[in-house]
């Protein structure tokens, strides 16, 4: 009898690496979901960078109110304002606990609710307080819904 050479691969060795592709596609797809909303959710919190500037040009002016809509005609209006023209954000308030003039520790909130494939729930608020020198200091507010879903 002539010995012949196996050519090709068995069924059992074809379906252990459809098994490991599959696992792999179940692990990685979640990842990558979460991965595209986390760089989707970044124009929301970039949109608040503007207003954010002039809030800051507004407190180191000596300005005692720096609150704006966005049908105001202020620089944090126009700021607001620029925020809202992109395609992920719905709407932008600032409002402010500040005293008059502003002191330390005074605070300014930004909140910003997405719109688009992001729930109302996926808000960004942070809160920025006034330190001793003029300047503001920002951070994510503890009832931003964006921090639950790791998108901020």
């Amino acid at each position: 009898m002539k010995k012949t050479n196996q050519k090709g691969f068995t069924l059992i060795e074809l379906m252990i690496v459809v098994a490991i592709i599959g696992i792999l596609a179940a692990v990685a797809l979640p990842a990558y979901q979460q991965y595209t909303n986390k760089a989707r959710y970044s124009e929301v919190i970039l949109a608040t960078s503007g207003v954010k500037s002039a809030i800051e040009v507004c407190v180191q002016s000596g300005e005692t109110t720096c609150a704006g809509t966005n049908t105001s005609k202020t620089s944090i209006g126009a700021a607001i304002k620029g925020g809202e023209g992109s395609p992920d954000v719905n709407t932008i308030t600032v409002t402010e606990s500040a005293s008059t003039p502003w002191a330390a520790n005074d605070k300014v909130t930004i909140a910003v609710i997405p719109q688009g494939s992001f729930k109302a729930a996926d808000t960004y608020t942070i809160v920025g307080t006034l330190s001793s020198g003029l300047s503001i200091n920002w951070a994510v507010a503890s009832n931003s819904g964006c921090l639950e879903l790791g998108y901020c």
